[in-house]
């Protein structure tokens, strides 16, 4: 299966057995409450809203939203926000958590924490999903967010946890691109010997669950007529699920670039650690906190 937008997507999580419960941490933030509320009314999550309880209620009241005061929980600072909703997993009163308006250090302290925190052992990474107008289906760039320069151990992990994200939305088998500036190996570009062993470790049944292509470069991943002429052969080639970028800059500027430039919709998180973590930037859209908040649910286990 493939889903071809995010209303696929949308109609994929509310038919889910069961409400998944979001801990946001520093819920005193408007668009975060705009988005956490709108996916409610649509059943997508259940909020459990940690904070500044006067400020949440305040911005509540703004937007008349409907929340009862006595299950907001009080917080005396962002640090301990975050503390909260790591514990809230922990007891298994959420399932994953979402960023509110706090600095981005401040959750992921906690959630790395190697007492308390939400690690798991496996590399934690940012994977941003599009909805390009261009393209008959969703697509995943990753890592643009999380890890700035990976080695080739780290670039495996960060694609599993890509190809975990679509097995948890449906996918049988996710294919890869192992994107680089060019689709031959060339020692003096490491990428591209990176992205070779990465193809012969899913070759060898080591990286398991989808199908992995590389080197491979953006033209070719896109478009399968050029791929042709070039006589570079593979089911990937203007097929591709997940995009495996080379460094976070990378990742970061194409995502953007398609956002800006050729009209995409994006939604995004952090896997990697025990449960999903809705990580937008404080100056993101109401859209693209709600969408993010549909993704991780979907992800879940």
């Amino acid at each position: 299966m493939e889903l071809k937008n995010f209303k696929d997507l949308i109609k994929k999580v509310q038919k889910n057995d069961s409400i998944k419960r979001v801990a946001v941490a520093a819920a005193h933030d408007e668009h975060t409450l705009e988005a956490v509320f709108k996916a409610a009314g649509d059943k997508l999550v259940e909020p459990v809203l940690v904070g500044n309880k006067e400020k949440i209620e305040e911005i509540l009241k703004k937007l008349n939203l409907k929340y009862e005061p006595a299950n907001i929980i009080n917080t005396e600072s962002d640090k301990e926000a975050a503390e909260k909703t790591v514990e809230l997993i922990h007891e298994n009163k959420a399932d994953f958590i979402m960023k509110g308006k706090l600095q981005t250090a401040d959750l992921l302290k906690a959630v790395v924490d190697k007492e308390k925190g939400l690690r798991t052992g496996n590399v934690i990474s940012h994977v941003a999903i599009l909805e390009i107008p261009a393209y008959r289906k969703l697509i995943a760039v990753t890592d643009g967010g999380m890890v700035m320069y990976p080695n080739l151990d780290e670039k495996k992990q960060i694609l599993e946890n890509s190809v975990n994200v679509f097995l948890a939305m449906g996918y049988e088998c996710p294919k890869v691109a192992v994107l680089c500036a060019v689709e031959t190996v060339n020692p003096k570009m490491p990428e591209t010997v990176d992205a070779d062993t990465l193809k012969n470790m899913n070759r060898d049944g080591e990286i398991k669950d989808c199908m992995v292509e590389g080197p491979i470069s953006l033209d070719l991943t896109f478009n399968k007529e050029s791929a042709e002429i070039k006589g570079y052969s593979s089911p990937v080639t203007g097929d591709a699920d997940i995009l495996l970028v080379p460094n976070i800059t990378t990742g970061n500027i194409m995502s953007k670039a398609l956002i800006e430039m050729a009209g995409a919709t994006m939604a995004g998180m952090v896997v990697g650690a025990k449960v999903p973590i809705v990580l937008t930037s404080r100056g993101a859209s109401s859209e693209e906190k709600y969408l993010s908040l549909v993704l991780s649910a979907s992800a879940v286990k």
